[in-house]
């Protein structure tokens, strides 16, 4: 038998312990998780698409499948399995969702993972740890988010005719009420038997907006109500735009809980936050955030924290976010915006490597007076934003037409939205004059 000391670095609890699906039904390992779509593509899976229609499949059927079983055979013998990529590798941030659950949440189940694991991969172990977003039902329309995490995004597409159900086939009007029935009818209902049956040690709220979503707050009444909470670790990523619903509000009940993590998603303070989170009021959302503040004196530094996703307008506005964390002296979360391809302009590796070396040595001199241990996250991801690929060296054949590509997009956006800044108007100087010499030269 495999000794915990004999794991490799590649070893994560997740399998064993973790139970993910999105809302569109498809089944992963986790949110990081890259892999084969069983239905509808994910935004960080990379290849092709899948033919498949829409054939969802239950926990049951799910947990002990030769998929699952090959997994953690794959990873109890050291593999680097590509699912995992996004992990080992780091493609979104330092601090992984592997490490997360390995040395944070369950590093007291390797033993039982070890003790439990048939030789093809069976295990007797059941999930512990929820991630179901049962709904994409969101408020917010995020510059890096998209129709999949926001009904929102889905009904302006709907509107403008931006849908390409092609490429997006759970909104194909009879797969959508497919979905809807799976989610009512299987996901409510094994969400549901976990809470009754005291089988959960964690949730992760998200969404969508999980804060808009009734039956939220009716779970999190239970498990208060029950007595189940002390044993029980939450998590939210939330837009914060709301922090009641109801009769229900949130902070008074989270002192009931054994463990508290609000991921609270903000990329820029004030004009520019609100340009990327079309949706947010900055004030309102720094006064929702300000009063759970009194949760880090309970649960720690993490209970509440800015969620960052550094964006190509957020990077050139960092140094305003700085001064409020700073100011609040928070601890931050920071992933960069993922791309698939040179279309996203949103990535900061858009830019030219000229241009994009000196916005971060700007924000680098801007921090040198400024590090605590609640900023270093932002030197130690700029640094590594400096050490990736631009757009330009990663795909340099289809580069070009990838930047055409996404100045129309934003501008598409930008006027159906009527916003009133620009993405042109957060460019310093030298940005404004690449972005302008971004023609279509057919």
């Amino acid at each position: 038998m495999i000794k915990k000391e004999n794991l490799s670095p590649y070893f994560c609890v997740a399998p064993w312990t973790h139970t993910y699906v999105s809302p569109q039904g498809e089944r992963r390992l986790c949110c990081a998780s890259r892999e084969n779509p069983s239905f509808q593509k994910q935004y960080i899976d990379v290849g092709k698409d899948n033919d498949n229609d829409f054939n969802p499949i239950s926990l049951e059927e799910h947990w002990n499948s030769e998929y699952m079983k090959n997994i953690r055979k794959s990873i109890l013998n050291g593999e680097k399995i590509s699912q995992c990529d996004v992990c080992n590798d780091q493609i979104l941030n330092l601090h992984t969702y592997k490490q997360y659950f390995t040395k944070t949440l369950f590093p007291d189940k390797i033993n039982e993972i070890l003790n439990s694991t048939n030789d093809d991969g069976f295990t007797t172990m059941k999930p512990i740890s929820y991630d179901y977003r049962i709904s994409n039902l969101c408020n917010f329309k995020c510059r890096m988010c998209g129709e999949q995490l926001s009904s929102s995004w889905e009904t302006e597409k709907k509107e403008h005719n931006l849908i390409d159900y092609k490429v997006d086939k759970w909104l194909v009007p009879d797969t959508r009420k497919k979905i809807a029935k799976f989610q009512k009818t299987v996901l409510e209902e094994e969400l549901q038997y976990a809470v009754d049956n005291e089988l959960i040690e964690e949730i992760y709220w998200v969404g969508g907006e999980p804060l808009m979503w009734e039956k939220h707050w009716k779970i999190m009444d239970q498990l208060v109500k029950s007595g189940q909470s002390k044993n029980v670790t939450i998590r939210y990523n939330t837009n914060l735009s709301r922090i009641k619903y109801k009769n229900y509000e949130l902070y008074p009940i989270l002192d009931k809980f054994k463990n508290i993590n609000i991921c609270a998603s903000i990329d820029g303070v004030g004009d520019v936050g609100e340009y990327i989170r079309t949706g947010l009021n900055w004030e309102n959302w720094l006064k929702n955030f300000t009063e759970g503040l009194y949760l880090i004196n309970i649960y720690g530094q993490d209970a509440i924290v800015f969620d960052v996703t550094i964006t190509t307008p957020g990077l050139i506005d960092l140094p305003r976010l700085i001064d409020v964390v700073l100011e609040l002296d928070v601890k931050s979360y920071v992933k960069i915006t993922f791309a698939v391809d040179p279309s996203v302009l949103m990535n900061p590796s858009c830019l030219p490597r000229n241009i994009l070396k000196s916005i971060i040595d700007k924000n680098l001199e801007y921090l040198e007076n400024k590090i605590t241990s609640k900023t270093q996250v932002y030197k130690d991801t700029l640094l590594n934003i400096l050490q990736r690929p631009t757009f330009e060296e990663q795909w340099p054949e289809t580069f070009e037409m990838g930047k055409i590509k996404g100045k129309k997009y934003i501008e598409t956006m930008e006027n159906i939205r009527n916003q009133k800044i620009k993405f042109r108007d957060i460019l310093p100087n030298e940005g404004k004059i690449w972005y302008d010499n971004i023609k279509n030269h057919k």
